[in-house]
């Protein structure tokens, strides 16, 4: 096997935003794009989102109303829950946006001879070569600032903040002036009606040459090359940009090139985190030097499989630091974001996330426990004021700024969705397990959702089940009933996994002990006359089989609580739901969820037809992200960030207890290497396979007894921490 390409490349310009190169740290972000001679930076800041009214909106008093919407369904309205508001219209949450464009600008001269434009996934790097002018750009991670380096004499700079669909009320103010290293720039925005503004500097320091003033910009002549440091911050009243400038200065070293100490410090943090893991196809040397966008037009290529597998690492990685990624990672260069970029919970963000343990990303864990950390009092509010409840309950929607109920509407009855929490939570007890040590952070979070659902949990059926009711199934309807109903499938394996985890974190504690007595009276789940299981287990809701969401699956993937192994019969009723779904309107999300639960439950062929959907459906642009729909529409994460964790879950699953080789390896992949994977057993993991023939190498880190699965059958593993084991599977 030959070394797979940790980047991509392309040959002409990117004339379109969506196919700009990216690179970010987690905080700042840079989108690259533009002609030979006007080349752009668009610069974007995960704090960046626009007042649009809902930055005061707080949820819905329905507290005292909740008895009566609670009768109502029980008695069988089951339109009833469509009066549980308090009328007001849909808001949504504050608009993610970009701050600008730096322009660089040199004057026209012949046609280009030679052009050529790439990103590093090792480094973060975007480099544009043109003849014998060239750009480099990355975002530090160890410095937080947006770094670029130009080879040009002659340079026009400026900052632009004329991006699409910006408000034409934006009050803007901008600044030039020269400085003895060259020149600073600012750029200033405030949004029209609010004291909220941001502003953007820039450092410009010349090698050689000379700078003069070209208001709004900096003109540098002469030079052998030039070096710029950006920030963006967002503020209430007057940034003082002399100590920002200050602090931009104090970047560079004495001694030695600027850029080259920069990247170092940079490349140092990153390097290290993207080549935890490598997946090999063994595809074909030739395809695997061809561009990004000559792979796209090859969907059946292994070499296009490996770079989307590396570039998703790549930009969920460059997402992910203050906040996890955005419905949009961390990049857009229009004001016009869909659905307000947010961070949607009820299945994009977890879905994004969905390698993060196994991949050996803990930043990604790390940011996505910080968003959760910040708005965790959010959460409680609207525990209190929607359900009257202690404990925690999580909105499907937030901007990074509130963590409040309040995007909901009659056929989006958000604000009854009570699973989110236990669904958010998911992902940070799947790393604590990689560990081996249980966050406190994690465990007092699980401890506030067991909370609320030993108020929330307060009616029962006539067989002494609880019932969990208000119910909703994100974001779908029974085809008899309206959209808040009762026991959706999805809050049942949610309640149950929240009340048994939160006891499993707080052992011998006496809330444990309730916990676990709460678990046992939530009613099981339901197989419809089709023999799917139900999306909604109370008797008479009938199914809506298509739709873009897999909600009701929950239990198969993240959970651990229906598979083939322990549960064959629910396992069986789980993947007769499979086939009936259908894919709605065709998002990426929808397939690639999809995908995921159909690799839980071994069904490789169904692996191959989900991601051939998205493969040859256009869904990603020349930059490797992805778009929403297919042909390319609506810029959006979704695709790029979740098909890695697609791919490994083909090929390794683990639990605490459980280690699954190759459970859903489609046909076309039949060798190739996955490297660096970590368990939840607390191990890291190397498997090669070729036909008839595995090999997996397991490093432990603690003592454990874990059952192995393999398609010709299953075993006990002894592991020792320390000492490494290898598995030689001949018949896998």
């Amino acid at each position: 096997m030959t070394d797979i390409a940790h980047g991509t490349s392309e040959p002409l310009p990117a004339a379109r935003w969506e196919d700009g190169f990216l690179s970010g740290n987690g905080h700042h972000g840079a989108l690259v794009f533009g002609g030979p001679n006007d080349e752009r930076v668009v610069v974007t800041h995960h704090t960046l989102v626009r007042p649009n009214g809902s930055e005061n909106a707080q949820p819905p008093k329905l507290a005292d109303q909740l008895p009566l919407l609670q009768d109502q369904l029980l008695a069988g309205e089951l339109h009833a829950a469509e009066t549980f508001t308090d009328g007001r219209d849909l808001q949504w949450v504050q608009p993610f946006h970009p701050a600008f464009q730096i322009r660089l600008r040199t004057a026209p001269g012949e046609e280009p001879r030679h052009y050529r434009r790439s990103v590093d996934f090792t480094t973060g790097v975007v480099k544009t070569v043109c003849d014998d002018r060239s750009s480099r750009v990355f975002v530090s991670r160890a410095d937080d600032v947006i770094v670029q380096h130009v080879t040009a004499a002659d340079l026009d700079i400026a900052l632009d903040h004329r991006l699409p669909s910006a408000p034409t009320a934006l009050a803007v103010g901008d600044g030039a002036v020269l400085t003895p290293d060259g020149a600073l720039l600012t750029l200033r925005v405030r949004y029209p009606g609010s004291a909220m503004a941001y502003t953007g500097v820039t450092l410009v320091v010349p090698a050689g040459g000379r700078a003069t003033l070209t208001p709004p910009g900096v003109r540098v002549e002469g030079a052998e090359s030039v070096l710029l440091l950006t920030r963006v911050l967002r503020h209430t009243g007057e940034l003082d940009t002399t100590s920002q400038a200050h602090a931009l200065r104090e970047l560079l070293p004495d001694g030695e090139d600027p850029y080259d100490a920069l990247l170092e410090r940079h490349t140092e943090r990153h390097r290290a985190a993207y080549e935890r893991v490598t997946l090999d196809l063994d595809a074909e040397p030739a395809e695997r030097a061809l561009c990004g966008s000559e792979l796209l037009a090859r969907p059946d290529s292994s070499a296009l499989l490996e770079r989307l597998f590396a570039a998703g690492r790549y930009h969920l990685l460059s997402a992910s630091g203050l906040f996890p990624p955005r419905l949009v990672g961390l990049w857009t260069g229009d004001w016009n974001t869909a659905w307000s970029g947010a961070f949607t919970n009820d299945a994009n963000l977890n879905l994004q996330t969905a390698s993060a343990a196994a991949a050996a990303l803990p930043e990604v864990t790390e940011a996505h426990a910080s968003l959760i950390q910040r708005q965790l009092s959010d959460w409680a509010v609207n525990a209190r004021t929607v359900f009257g409840a202690r404990g925690v309950v999580a909105p499907a929607h937030t901007d990074g700024e509130s963590g409040l109920t309040y995007h909901f509407n009659r056929e989006y009855p958000l604000h009854l969705w009570t699973a989110g929490a236990d669904w958010l939570l998911k992902p940070l007890v799947d790393h604590d397990e990689t560990r081996g040590t249980r966050d406190p952070r994690t465990a007092h979070a699980l401890a506030q959702v067991a909370l609320f659902y030993e108020d929330f949990l307060d009616r029962t059926d006539q067989n002494g089940h609880l019932v969990v009711v208000p119910s909703y199934s994100p974001e779908n309807r029974p085809a008899n009933a309206s959209w808040g109903t009762i026991n959706a499938a999805m809050d049942l394996s949610a309640a149950r996994h929240a009340l048994l985890t939160a006891a499993a974190h707080h052992p011998g504690s006496p809330e444990a002990d309730r916990w676990r007595a709460l678990a046992q009276r939530i009613p099981p789940h339901r197989i419809n006359a089709d023999g799917a299981l139900a999306e909604w287990a109370w008797p008479g809701l009938d199914d809506t089989y298509d739709h873009r969401h897999l909600s009701h699956l929950y239990g198969v993937w993240p959970l651990d609580e229906i598979n083939p192994y322990d549960t064959p019969e629910l396992a069986a009723a789980a993947h007769r739901a499979l086939e009936l779904r259908g894919a709605e309107n065709d998002s990426a999300h929808g397939h690639l969820h999809h995908a995921l639960v159909a690799a839980r439950l071994r069904d490789g062929e169904r692996v191959t037809h989900a991601l051939g959907q998205v493969l040859k459906g256009d869904f990603f642009h020349a930059s490797l992200m992805s778009a929403h729909y297919p042909d390319r529409e609506v810029y959006n994460a979704d695709a790029a960030h979740t098909l890695p964790a697609v791919l490994i879950e083909m090929l390794v699953q683990s639990t605490p207890d459980r280690l699954v080789l190759l459970p859903a390896l489609p046909a076309a992949y039949p060798k190739g290497r996955l490297l660096g994977i970590r368990t939840r057993f607390g191990a890291a993991l190397d498997l090669t396979w070729s036909p008839r023939q595995a090999t997996a190498l397991i490093r432990p880190t603690r003592t454990h007894r874990v059952e192995l699965r393999t398609s010709s059958g299953t075993r006990p593993l002894d592991l020792v921490a320390g000492e490494d084991h290898v598995l030689s599977l001949e018949a896998w």
